[in-house]
Order: C-alpha cells, then structure tokens, then sequence
C-alpha cells in the first residue's frame, strides 16, 4: 500500500517517499505539501506519520480554563477578546474569585488548570505567583500549565526581573508547564501588521527556550489563515522545529485557525475546512520532533476537531467545563465549551481511535474513571 501512495503521488512523489522513509522535510518540500490539492494523499501520509508516533491513540485530559482578566495592554488586530476597564463585558478577576473557580472542582479528577488572559497593566509575576500558591492549596495535585511568552515577557519585566530568572520565581511558585499562545505568526513583516505591539517573534521563542532549560516544558501555537502566506507558516514551523531540535522542551503544537467575528481584520474571509485539513497535514508532517498535534475543538467545533484526527492531530485537549471565552467571542460554534468523559470517549473513539486519558506530560492515565 505504501508503495502504491508513493507511486501515485504525482508531484509529491519524492517528498512522499522522503516522509516513508523518514527523511527530514525541507522548507520547499513544505511549501509544496501546502500547495498541493491532493487532499487524500496528505491525510495518507499525515495519518502514516502519526500512527508512526503515537499508534492509533489520541489523547485527551480532564482541565478548566482560568481566564485572570480580559483587560489588555495591547490591541492585536486579530483579538476578539481583548476589552477595555470599564467595558461592559470586560472582567478582571482577583484572586480569591479566582480561588473560588478552583474550589468547584475539588474531588472531581482534573489535572490540569491552564491560565491565560490579557496581559494586565498591574500585574507582576509575584501577584500571579501567590494566585499559584494559593491555587495549589486548593488543588495540590494540579498540574499548572500557565501564561503565555507574551505575559511573561510583561509581567516579568513589570517587576523588574530579566527573564532566566523570572521563570525561575514563578517555578518556585509552582508553574508547572506554559502553555504555546501568543506565538501568532513568526514573520516579521506579519506580526508588524497583526500585531505590532506584542512582543516580537524572538522574544517568544527565547522565552519558551529558557522555561525549557528551567524545566519548564510548553508547547507552542501558530495563528493561521489570514494574511499569511505558505511560505509564512514553513518559516514559522522551521523555527519551532529548530528550537525543538536545541531544547527537546515543546510537548504539543496547536495550529489555531483565526476567527473573524469582533475584531479589526473582520473584513478578511475565514479559510474553509480543506484549508484547515491541509494545515494540519503539513503540521504534522514538518515538525517531525513535536510528538503531538493538537486539534483544538473549542476553536474548530467538534465536527472539525474530529475531522483532523485523520490528517495528523493525536490530541483533542480537555473537557474544558465551559471555561474559557476566547474562541466564543470570536465566533466558534462552541459558544459553550463543554465535553464529559464519557462524552469525550465516544468523541475519539467515532472518529475510529482509541481514547486514552493524559496528564499534562502525556503520561498515560489507567483506568479511565467516567
């Protein structure tokens, strides 16, 4: 069967045998990957890829989301989210209303809470690190997974601590893992008209490489389809997969599709599902040192999200419990973003994969308790 994909690949025939034979994919051979229209033969080869990984598993984990605030410094033009103080649908949380969303799910099996928000003008590292401390109170067998490169470089800097050693303080809080946001698009002349004032692409990537050398693993995230071109995202994953080569410290990847409702680029169309199958495909095929690929259903709707499993993702994130706003303010179809176990099992297992239950790290969690 292998043979005959190969034989058959017309154009990407030498780049199909390379990926059978496990050859390292060069930025043209990614370009090609996304030029191509050959639907079936990327889900072929992305679906060879994974199994190649992780079997016929695909992992989900029991999670809430903490979202701090949605109060922001700074105005992507991307952002659905971002509000400002006073605005009627703006939030910003302290930490005892913070401590109280933690203290619902006391007893009830999660293992991971992921917190992420706008970056606070206020806020530093040690107003973040008490929230850590007191989270772990509460739930003291929680993995943390918390902050993105953007908010770190902030608050970090806010009080007045170089990076190495900010995420060395917040380690000692009790960060566990951070996750993959704010990376957007890599590119320089992109970020300038998306994002001008976040923290540019080398901050990203040096933050994340200094947790990976503090012991803090994450993972990492690219925004597509708006103004970016093929070529864009190889040169985003080339500097993700070089920085896996050097640190070993990316867990997962999580390609986010860019959502068009409630913010400034709302005139620009949304890319189709092939688009996102296709993405996911070449994902999965050119960061071959990432060993897992996250279809995100809270941002792609569940149908979507079952769809990737067979173009590369082996990762459907966690039930969520409706705690996260992100992705609803920019128009998903998960306007409330919930699965159960038992609903998430059936999710995997339909879409013809067998459902296996992770802690952050992707240690494996038997038996799975409904």
């Amino acid at each position: 069967m292998i043979k005959t994909i190969i034989e058959n690949a017309g154009d990407l025939k030498q780049t199909a045998k390379k990926i059978y034979e496990g050859e390292r994919l060069t930025f043209e051979d990614g370009v090609s990957l996304y030029n191509s229209s050959n639907l079936p033969l990327l889900a072929s080869l992305s679906l060879f890829r994974k199994k190649q990984i992780s079997g016929n598993k695909v992992f989900f984990n029991r999670n809430f989301h903490i979202e701090p605030a949605n109060i922001c410094i700074f105005a992507c033009k991307f952002c659905s989210y971002r509000r400002k103080k006073g605005d009627k649908d703006a939030w910003d949380f302290d930490i005892p209303e913070m401590i109280g969303i933690c203290t619902k799910y006391a007893g009830k099996g999660i293992t991971e809470v992921h917190i992420v928000g706008g970056v606070h003008p206020y806020r530093d590292i040690h107003f973040y690190g008490e929230l850590i401390q007191k989270i772990k109170t509460v739930l003291p067998d929680v993995h943390i997974k918390g902050f993105t490169a953007v908010e770190l470089d902030y608050m970090i800097r806010n009080a007045g601590y170089g990076i190495e050693q900010g995420l060395r303080i917040l380690k000692n809080y009790g960060l566990n893992s951070i996750p993959g946001g704010g990376a957007e698009i890599f590119n320089e002349d992109i970020r300038r008209k998306i994002c001008g004032d976040k923290a540019p692409a080398q901050v990203w990537l040096q933050i994340h490489e200094l947790a990976h050398n503090a012991g803090l693993p994450s993972n990492a995230s690219m925004l597509y389809g708006h103004v970016e071109t093929y070529e864009h995202r190889i040169d985003h994953l080339d500097r993700l997969r070089q920085l896996q080569d050097k640190t070993g410290g990316f867990n997962a990847f999580i390609p986010l599709k860019y959502k068009n409702i409630n913010n400034s680029m709302s005139n620009i169309g949304e890319i189709n599902t092939a688009e996102v199958m296709k993405n996911f495909a070449v994902c999965r095929l050119y960061l071959d040192n990432i060993p897992h690929i996250k279809s995100y259903w809270p941002m792609l709707g569940k149908g979507t999200a079952q769809m990737a499993l067979n173009f590369g993702a082996d990762d459907v994130d966690g039930t969520i419990d409706d705690s996260t706003k992100i992705y609803s303010m920019a128009g998903s179809e998960e306007t409330s973003p919930i699965m159960t176990v038992s609903e998430m099992l059936k999710f995997i297992s339909s879409a013809g994969f067998t459902p296996i239950e992770r802690d952050s790290l992707y240690n494996e969690i038997f038996p799975i308790m409904e």
